[in-house]
Parts: C-alpha cells; sequence; structure tokens
C-alpha cells in the first residue's frame, strides 16, 4: 500500500516546529528517499511505535556530537557522552514530536497513538521496520545533519 504524503509531512512539520521551540534550531529538509526493510541508524537513534489507523514506526537517527550539543541547549550542561540523561532527553523530545505529529494526523481524521520510545546507541546499527517501505527524511540544522524515517502503512 502507498504511504501518503500527509503521513509523513505531518512528521516533518512537528519536526521542524520542536526543534524551534525547544532548541530555536532551523531545520531544512533535504531530498526525501525511499528506503526498503532496513533503516541505518546513526550513533544515537530514537524508535517510537505507531498505532491505530497508521502502525508502523518513526526513526530519529541523529549523530552523537548533535545529539549531545541539543541536550547541551536543553539542560545548558556541557554534555560528553551518550549517557542516561542524554538519551531520556532524546527520547522525550522525540515522544513530544511523534505527540505532535499524532495530534497533526488525528485533526486530518485519523487516530494514530504512539508506543514509548527504544532508544537505540551505537555506530553501524540497523533497525528493521514494520513496514514495507520508509519515506526517510534528511534535516540539515546549524547543530548537525540528522533524519526521520516514516514506515507505516494503514
Amino acid at each position: 500500500m502507498q504511504m501518503k504524503a500527509d503521513y509523513v509531512n505531518a512528521f516533518y512539520l512537528a519536526t521542524k516546529e520542536v526543534f524551534k521551540q525547544m532548541l530555536d534550531v532551523e531545520t531544512e529538509l533535504g531530498q526525501p528517499r525511499a528506503v526498503e526493510d532496513m533503516l541505518a541508524g546513526k550513533e544515537a537513534n530514537v524508535l517510537i511505535g505507531l498505532t491505530g489507523d497508521i502502525a508502523g514506526s518513526v526513526l530519529y537517527s541523529f549523530p552523537q556530537k548533535m545529539a549531545l550539543e541539543m541536550v547541551k541547549i536543553l539542560s545548558g550542561m556541557e554534555m560528553e557522552e551518550l549517557d542516561v540523561f542524554v538519551t531520556s532527553a532524546l527520547g522525550e523530545m522525540a515522544n513530544i514530536i511523534s505527540g505532535n505529529a499524532a495530534s497533526f494526523l488525528e485533526k486530518a481524521g485519523l487516530n494514530c497513538n504512539i508506543f514509548p520510545p527504544q532508544i537505540i546507541l551505537g555506530k553501524h546499527k540497523t533497525v528493521s521496520v514494520a513496514a514495507q517501505k520508509a519515506i526517510v527524511l534528511p534535516l540539515k540544522t546549524n547543530i548537525g545533519e540528522f533524519e526521520v524515517s516514516v514506515a507505516v502503512k494503514n
């Protein structure tokens, strides 16, 4: 089944909004691409499951340097490593973005619930997703580049 642009757009708009509000960081969308089966992660990844009218998952993938900088902006403290504090903050941000995206989708008449975040750390990780295809949104900011991968079916 075709993944609707509206689903992907909801996550893009929510990400853009949350980065602006919480970090005062602008995000610029690169060229989206379709990926089959496995998603390649970066050093810090947050996976959020989706259920309801649309089912699947969203993977937020950050390079370590960017993840540490994001949490520094949020907390005002210098971060050295991807520890419990940093991963907790990343999980919470992914939760907020996903919750906002779910709200956008609900306004469009779709029931969408999110699962608690799963944190996946380490270089060269791949993540299997519930859907056949994922749309990967490469995003650029002044603190680094990251990806939001949306894999849903309705």
